[in-house]
């Protein structure tokens, strides 16, 4: 069996399962319990400070 032969039945198996599977992981991490309100944030975040300017940050001493 030379390398395509093999790296092709590779792909068409076990790496389409693994990427199905990280698929579906995706899917139940964005639609977990409790992350609506994270995602409503970060729809609305564009829109924080329309009307005026954000105050200043204080800067970060760095190290």
């Amino acid at each position: 069996m030379d390398l395509y032969s093999l790296m092709r039945q590779f792909a068409d198996s076990w790496a389409l399962l693994a990427l199905v599977l990280v698929f579906l992981g995706v899917l139940l991490w964005v639609f977990r319990p409790g992350s609506a309100k994270l995602h409503e944030d970060a729809a609305a975040s564009i829109f924080r400070h329309d009307r005026r300017p954000a105050p200043p940050q204080p800067e970060k001493e760095t190290l």
